[in-house]
């Protein structure tokens, strides 16, 4: 008999476009994570707080639009608006430069489009877990989000190894040019994906309201799902405050220059590469229960390194302690997501995801500014202290949850009526959540 040599999901025509859009629209965010703030850091002399209002912008389109944004997802075919979002992101990432050579560039311009930037994030960001289960099948969820994860994960290496040298080069304002191509090719290779989704069935008395809490209801049902979003609610809080003034600490009390900022952010991609490798043999042999709440509990406390490094082989020391901290967010997230995805009805993916994002993330705005407003106060090294300790404490919900001995993922069939979809609810509810 002859192996077939398709590798897997890579083999599917239409994954392997999405798979390349993911490539080029993550290159160019990478890019943007560091070039972004280095714009407002060296060109525009911001001080801690406005560093840390800057970050808050960017992240505040999850509460501003985080619920509405799965019900309005649910209306519309997904691929359609990762293709719109991505298009718009691109055009708006495009002011910055221009903006900066009309002489007209302030820190009131960054802040609108990290603000307008993060919210078409939300709708792409909902519409894109929302639309792997119809492109490959809940079956193939585990290796989709692994793979996706991993290119991911390549491009968080090379994107700051690239956008280092490039800042240094034509500057911080210029290099947001790569984001902007990275973000358009994105979204007209997605245009190339033949798998048609199936225009959602409109319901007959459309309301907002009631589809948002209908979403609500579905998630805050299960206690496993309630743990994993308090639980990444408390650590993005605090990764915000940490990484508010990570760059601040990098620059100015270190000393580093953009190239050296960019290799340590790669070597972040290092690890989240090797965490998106080994997710599903990690989730296989482990469990994706003890999973969530063992690979923060083992990496996070890690990140102390960082506010104990000076000048010298100490950084490299903290270095690493950031890329284990990526291994580890990585696996959490691929068997978080995946688990997520596989309990969920396809016709509540997008209120789930938004739901889950709007309660996780919603802490993100608020980060940023007591990232700033802590860093103006006990500095860049204390917040950094500060940081650590609440990642390593966001390990405590999904302990106490049913999670800590879950050792299968949902594998329920998915019903599509509301009836059949709370049947199954309860259902899993005492079959998972014991």
């Amino acid at each position: 008999m002859q192996k077939s040599s398709r590798p897997g999901l890579l083999g599917n025509r239409d994954f392997g476009r999405l798979f390349a859009a993911t490539a080029l629209g993550q290159l160019g965010d990478r890019v943007i994570f560091l070039a972004l703030p280095l714009v407002a850091i060296a060109a525009l002399h911001a001080d801690e707080f406005q560093m840390g209002l800057l970050t808050a912008m960017t992240s505040a389109g999850s509460l501003l639009v985080g619920l509405p944004a799965g019900a309005w997802v649910d209306r519309m075919r997904k691929q359609s608006v990762m293709i719109s979002t991505d298009l718009a992101r691109a055009l708006f990432l495009l002011t910055v430069p221009v903006a900066w050579w009309a002489g007209l560039l302030t820190i009131w311009w960054l802040y609108a489009v990290a603000l307008v930037h993060g919210v078409l994030t939300v709708f792409f960001d909902v519409a894109y877990v929302s639309y792997l289960p119809h492109l490959v099948g809940r079956s193939n969820l585990v290796e989709g989000n692994s793979k996706l994860s991993a290119i991911r994960s390549v491009t968080s290496i090379s994107g700051p190894a690239v956008a280092g040298p490039l800042v240094g080069l034509v500057g911080a304002p210029a290099t947001l040019l790569a984001s902007s191509a990275g973000m358009a090719m994105s979204g007209l290779l997605a245009i190339t994906i033949r798998k048609r989704e199936k225009k959602p069935e409109p319901s007959v008395h459309p309301q907002l309201a009631r589809e948002i809490k209908e979403g609500l209801k579905f998630v805050m049902k299960y206690p496993t799902l309630r743990a994993i979003m308090l639980g990444d609610a408390i650590f993005n809080l605090f990764l915000v405050m940490y990484q508010t003034m990570l760059l601040v600490f990098l620059e100015r009390e270190i000393g580093l220059q953009p190239f050296g900022i960019g290799l340590i952010l790669s070597g972040m991609g290092c690890g989240a590469l090797l965490g998106a490798l080994l997710a599903t043999r990690v989730s296989k042999r482990v469990g994706p229960g003890p999973v969530i709440w063992l690979a923060s509990l083992v990496t996070c406390p890690l990140t102390v390194l960082m506010p104990l490094a000076r000048t010298g082989w100490s950084v490299y020391a903290a270095a690493i302690g950031l890329a284990a901290l990526s291994l580890g967010g990585v696996v959490r997230v691929v068997t978080q997501s995946s688990f997520q995805q596989a309990l969920t009805p396809d016709r509540l993916l997008g209120r789930m995801s938004a739901t889950a994002r709007f309660v996780s993330w919603g802490g993100i705005p608020l980060g940023g500014l007591l990232g700033g407003a802590s860093g103006s106060v006990f500095g860049a090294t204390g917040t950094l202290w500060i940081g650590a300790a609440g990642m390593t404490l966001s390990v405590l919900p999904n302990f106490l949850s049913p999670l800590r001995t879950m050792r299968t993922l949902p594998t329920e069939r998915h019903p599509s009526s509301r009836v059949e979809a709370s049947q199954m609810a309860d259902k899993q509810v005492r079959t998972y959540d014991l």
